[in-house]
């Protein structure tokens, strides 16, 4: 299995579990699809993105349950980051924690495995 990462706020999170679905913070929303991160790839997501938040939540989820829904497309550098084109179940997600922020002011994302 595949694992991914999606960084998002508390709220954002708080609301999923209300829902029972994450349909996407504002910049998902904008592209049309909810922007996750390989295991590699978090890391200089969270330094680029997320620097400085405190406020942050860590989602990971299977890859491969998440069917065709999910696609793998080029972004940064032409790395091919992994993309879902529908709400996320919170019920799919098989951990979820809260992030601290690291000495850099980066979110500290720990072990990603």
């Amino acid at each position: 299995m595949t694992r991914i990462y999606k960084l998002l706020s508390r709220a954002e999170w708080d609301h999923a579990l209300a829902l029972g679905r994450f349909e996407g913070s504002e910049v998902d929303l904008a592209d049309g699809y909810i922007h996750f991160s390989t295991g590699a790839q978090a890391p200089e997501t969270a330094r680029r993105y997320f620097a400085g938040r405190d406020d942050l939540m860590l989602v990971a989820v299977e890859a491969e349950p998440l069917g065709e829904a999910l696609k793998w497309e080029p972004s940064r550098g032409g790395d091919l980051f992994p993309h879902l084109y529908a709400p996320l179940e919170v019920a799919s997600a098989v951990e979820v924690r809260p992030l601290g922020l690291g000495p850099d002011g980066a979110p500290d994302l720990g072990d990603l495995t």
